[in-house]
């Protein structure tokens, strides 16, 4: 019975000291993300020709190296007695359920959007997103969501296609656009 006894409280202190330092485990992804973001950037294949001053690298390498000193620093200070602060700015009601149906809504119409894009081309699968989202969110201004969807769509395609050259379908506008 003494054994019973001797573990019980061991049991309860290691818990007690894990629930004290939970933090831990945000370091311990921080250390698993670092050394993956380093271990793919060190093991990428590049060609000499296509690097510039920089190199293509240079940026993971630094956001690995990053990662790293984040997590070292962080599990010190929560070894040392660190704590993080509870968020009191929040209005959000814990104790009120989450609203499921908008977040089901929001799903249907990403993945709507998503499965549109390539028939009808992004103007036309991006208006329904921001208008489906608006929709979801509670926007019930059938007069004027769609045509500030379609608006901001149409610009959303023009920046993107014209100005930072990443190609994006256009559909059936793509000879309008």
């Amino acid at each position: 019975m003494s054994t019973r006894t001797d573990t019980a409280p061991a049991a309860t202190d290691r818990r007690s000291w894990l629930r004290d330092h939970s933090e831990l485990g945000v370091c311990v992804l921080l250390l698993a993300l670092g050394a993956l973001v380093l271990t793919d950037a060190l093991t990428m294949d590049v060609d000499i020709t296509q690097r510039g001053p920089v190199g293509p690298r240079t940026v993971p390498v630094a956001v690995g190296a990053g990662l790293l000193l984040i997590a070292a620093l962080l599990a010190v200070d929560v070894l040392r007695g660190g704590r993080g602060e509870a968020e009191g700015g929040e209005d959000v009601d814990l104790s009120e359920p989450a609203d499921w149906r908008t977040v089901l809504m929001l799903t249907g119409v990403f993945l709507g959007a998503a499965v549109l894009i390539e028939p009808v081309g992004f103007p036309i699968a991006g208006a329904l997103l921001f208008w489906g989202a608006a929709f979801a969110l509670g926007s019930r201004r059938l007069d004027r969501d769609p045509l500030i969807a379609a608006v901001l769509s149409v610009v959303t395609y023009a920046v993107f296609d014209q100005l930072l050259g990443v190609p994006l379908p256009g559909g059936p506008l793509m000879g309008v656009l």
